[in-house]
């Protein structure tokens, strides 16, 4: 018998910390990494005020306290994943996805600066995101 799906309900969303939390992240994602997230997250840091942090399941979360977690973070090998909760809202999505979350994966430092990453992280800070 094929096991089922859980939906992400069961998930229970992270306890807001501090920036430090989020730098301690960085610090572990793999060297070649390293400037990717670290520009993800200025970019991040620089468009929306009035955030909280929090690092999960090896995940670094962003959010507001009035909208829930807005954006998250994923370090792979060789790309990272900028998850957008609120994404299926956004006038025009990222790419991938499913539900009401949708993601873009980033590869390079030149793909963090591009208008339609500040679009969507501009757009996170106006719709609800993952809360309780």
């Amino acid at each position: 018998m094929p096991k089922s799906i859980k939906g992400t309900s069961s998930r229970t969303p992270p306890e807001p910390g501090s920036h430090a939390d989020i730098d301690e992240w960085m610090a572990r994602v793999m060297s070649e990494l390293n400037p990717v997230v670290k520009r993800i997250d200025k970019l991040i840091r620089d468009e929306l005020s009035g955030l909280q942090y929090a690092v999960k399941f090896k995940k670094a979360y962003y959010g507001l306290p009035q909208r829930g977690w807005l954006i998250e973070l994923v370090a792979y090998d060789v790309s990272v994943n900028v998850v957008f909760h609120g994404g299926a809202d956004f006038d025009s999505p990222p790419p991938q996805g499913e539900g009401r979350s949708r993601y873009v994966k980033v590869r390079a430092v030149e793909e963090v600066d591009t208008p339609e990453m500040r679009a969507w992280v501009k757009a996170a800070g106006r719709v609800d995101g993952w809360k309780d």
